[in-house]
C-alpha cells in the first residue's frame, strides 16, 4: 500500500497543533483516481475550519485546506474524465455538478473539501474523478490551485449569478484573493473597477492591475469618495467581503436595482443593514457558496481563453506551511500558495 505525507491537526482551537503525519492511500478502483499535489492554495476559511471547526462534524486527525492543483498519476478501469499524466485542480463542493444548490431549507448542504471532507494538503490522494475538474493549459500549479475557492466565487457572483455586462460599475472591498479576481475577471468583462482598501501600497498595486479607481477607506467616508467618482450612481455590482454589520455599507454603496453579493464574514457572520437604501433601490442580495463544478470548468476555459493570471504574493514550501498560515492571517495581497 502506497503512502502520503499531510499537513494533519488533532484537534480545532486557537491552540491546535499542526504537524506533519503519514497515512495509507486506498487502492485505486473504480472511478478513482490517484493524483500527486503540486500546490495548495490558502483561503481564510481554512483558518476559520481550524480555530473553530465551523459546527462541522471534522473527522480526525483532520487535513485542512480545500484548493489544490495537481497530476493524475493513475486511474482505476471506470474512469473516463482523464488519463495519466493529466493536469487537474479539485472542485470545493465534490457532490454539487451543476444547476441549483444541494439540501433544502432546513438543511442546506456545506459538504465542501477542507471541512466535512478531508482536505488537500497531502501528497497524494485517491478520490472519485468527479471531484476534480482540468486545470487550464495556460497555468502553473500554483496559479491553478488559486481557481477552486477564490476564483470560482468571484466568477460565480460577477458572471454566473450576476450577469456582468461591458460598462457596469464594480465595486471591490479589500486586496485578498477574492477581492483581485473580482477586479480581474470584471476588467476581462469590460467593466469598470472601483477598490477600497487602508494600505495606500495595496491600492497602487491594484491600480497597476488594473483597477479603474482606487479609494482609501482610511482617508474619509468611502461611500463618500464612490459617489462622488460616480456622480452619485453608486455601483452596478459590490462584492461584499468584509461581512457583519457592513452589509448597511454595501446598501448605500449599490446602484439603483444593482446587485450586492455577500462572500465574507471578517466581521461576524451576523449581517444587517438599514432597511430604507433596501427597500428604496431594491438590490438583488445574494449569498455565494463559491459555486458548482460547472462553473468551474466555464471560469477554466475563460482564463485560457483571456490569459487572466491569478495574483500570488508568495509560495511556500510543503514543510512551510506554517509560516504561509502566517502569512494569511497577515493579510496578503492576493493568494498565499504551497509548493509540493
Amino acid at each position: 500500500m502506497q503512502t502520503t505525507r499531510q499537513w494533519q491537526i488533532d484537534a480545532v482551537g486557537p491552540e491546535r497543533q499542526l504537524a506533519i503525519g503519514e497515512r495509507r492511500l486506498e487502492p485505486v478502483s473504480g472511478n478513482s483516481v490517484l493524483v500527486r499535489t503540486e500546490a495548495v492554495s490558502l483561503n481564510f476559511r481554512d483558518r476559520l475550519v481550524m480555530e473553530s471547526g465551523m459546527g462541522l462534524p471534522l473527522q480526525f486527525p483532520f487535513v485542512p485546506a480545500s484548493d489544490m492543483a495537481g497530476v493524475v498519476e493513475a486511474v482505476g478501469p471506470e474512469v473516463s474524465r482523464f488519463k495519466p499524466g493529466d493536469r487537474v485542480i479539485s472542485t470545493f463542493s465534490p457532490d454539487w455538478i451543476d444547476g441549483r444548490g444541494l439540501g433544502d431549507a432546513r438543511t442546506p448542504p456545506y459538504k465542501t473539501r477542507g471541512g466535512f471532507y478531508p482536505g488537500v494538503l497531502s501528497q497524494y490522494t485517491v478520490l472519485s474523478e468527479e471531484w476534480y475538474s482540468r486545470a487550464p493549459d495556460t497555468l502553473d500549479a500554483a496559479q491553478a490551485s488559486t481557481l477552486p475557492c477564490a476564483g470560482l466565487t468571484a466568477w460565480f457572483a460577477l458572471i454566473e449569478r450576476g450577469g456582468l455586462k461591458a460598462g457596469d460599475k464594480v465595486l471591490v472591498q479589500g486586496t485578498g484573493g477574492v477581492a483581485l479576481f473580482g477586479l480581474q475577471i470584471a476588467k476581462a468583462h469590460g467593466a469598470e473597477v472601483f477598490i477600497t482598501s487602508g494600505s495606500t501600497e495595496k491600492l497602487e498595486r491594484a491600480v497597476a492591475l488594473g483597477a479603474d479607481h482606487a479609494i482609501n477607506r482610511h482617508e474619509g467616508d468611502w461611500v463618500e469618495q464612490l459617489y462622488q467618482l460616480t456622480g452619485g450612481y453608486g455601483a452596478d455590482h459590490v462584492l461584499e467581503i468584509v461581512g457583519g454589520p457592513h452589509l448597511g455599507q454595501a446598501l448605500k454603496a449599490v446602484a439603483i436595482n444593482g446587485r450586492i453579493s455577500v462572500i465574507g464574514v471578517f466581521e461576524g457572520f451576523e449581517v444587517s443593514g438599514p432597511a430604507g437604501p433596501f427597500l428604496l433601490k431594491a438590490p438583488v442580495v445574494q449569498g455565494i457558496s463559491v459555486g458548482h463544478r460547472r462553473a468551474l470548468e466555464d471560469l477554466v476555459r475563460a482564463i485560457d481563453q483571456t490569459g487572466l493570471k491569478p495574483v500570488i504574493d508568495k509560495r511556500y514550501a510543503f514543510d512551510e506551511f506554517p509560516e504561509a498560515l502566517d502569512h494569511l492571517y497577515r493579510g496578503p495581497f492576493g493568494k498565499v500558495v504551497v509548493e509540493f
